[in-house]
């Protein structure tokens, strides 16, 4: 039998067995967003794949290469943990991993700006590049635009939110 919609007359908002949510003041029907469905799941892939990307790397050069330029290296290592967290919000899913997240990217925002300004203006710095040197050039700057996709999917993944919204 089709699920009609609505909760059992209770009067108040509630989640139906299909994933949907009902508003008890307008009784409209909103889908639930997942956080990792549709477009989702790229941002879950990329941030999948920077995670080992990033993170084999830093190991390596934090084993091997730490006296060459240990500052980048380890700029490097604190991208791939950012990384690692963001994706296990993503893939956790719920509100409170949503507003970690929107946290998280804008922390990882900052700091693919703050590096990559740094890269620039003084150079000497970093005896290596890392993953957010020159804003993540080395990576097509993915790493600039992946937060900022992240922000925006978290905000519009949020509970409550219309698909027109």
């Amino acid at each position: 039998m089709a699920d009609t919609g609505t909760t059992s007359g209770t009067g108040t908002a509630g989640k139906n067995t299909d994933g949907t949510t009902t508003d008890a003041a307008s009784a409209q029907v909103r889908p639930r967003r997942k956080i990792g469905e549709g477009p989702g799941r790229l941002i879950v892939s990329l941030y999948g794949l920077f995670t080992v990307a990033a993170g084999s790397r830093s190991i390596y050069q934090l084993i091997a290469q730490f006296h060459r330029a240990p500052l980048s290296y380890v700029l490097s290592a604190v991208a791939a943990v950012v990384y690692a967290f963001i994706l296990v919000t993503l893939v956790r899913g719920g509100e409170s991993a949503r507003r970690i997240g929107i946290v998280c990217c804008a922390a990882e925002l900052a700091g693919v700006l703050i590096v990559g300004t740094l890269t620039i203006v003084t150079p000497s710095l970093f005896h290596d590049q890392t993953v957010w040197s020159y804003y993540g050039v080395d990576y097509l700057l993915i790493p600039l635009a992946l937060p900022v996709t992240g922000i925006l999917w978290l905000r519009r993944a949020a509970p409550g939110k219309d698909e027109t919204a």
